[in-house]
């Protein structure tokens, strides 16, 4: 099963980081320290993140990376959307046996399943903008932490 890969929360990190900088720009380098990352896995999802215009870039001194939407303009599923490849949950890699009742039939089965699970996904992720989240985070960092 292939499933989610890092990507959808490198791009939500790298949004609520431009969102946070208020119509500034960040370099991918800036965004990968954060990250405690390597820059160049940035930049691939930040030029994904361009290809669906959720961010802008800028080229020589003084550029960087900044958002082409406003923050409340933008869903997680929006940047979900736009680094991940491909279904969540998937069937096997070889078919089971048909000549099981059960391997003969639960393909069907699962696929309703597993859509089912990937639309609930999709309807989360949709509800939280980017401006949402980063509210959620800055007022994580008030509140008194127990170790």
């Amino acid at each position: 099963m292939a499933g989610l890969s890092s990507r959808s929360a490198v791009a939500i990190h790298a949004l609520a980081m431009l969102a946070h900088r208020r119509g500034g720009s960040l370099t991918s380098a800036e965004i990968a320290d954060s990250l405690e990352s390597n820059p160049v896995l940035v930049r691939r999802v930040l030029g994904r993140l361009r290809d669906a215009d959720l961010v802008r870039s800028a080229e020589g001194r003084g550029g960087g990376w900044s958002l082409a939407r406003a923050p409340r303009d933008i869903t997680l599923y929006d940047a979900y959307a736009a680094v991940e490849e491909g279904q969540i949950f998937s069937r096997y890699t070889h078919p089971p046996s048909g000549a099981c009742e059960v391997g003969r039939n639960i393909g069907d089965v699962l696929d309703v399943e597993f859509q089912s699970a990937e639309r609930a996904l999709e309807e989360q992720l949709g509800r939280t903008t980017i401006a949402g989240l980063l509210h959620q985070v800055l007022a994580s960092g008030d509140e008194p932490r127990n170790h």
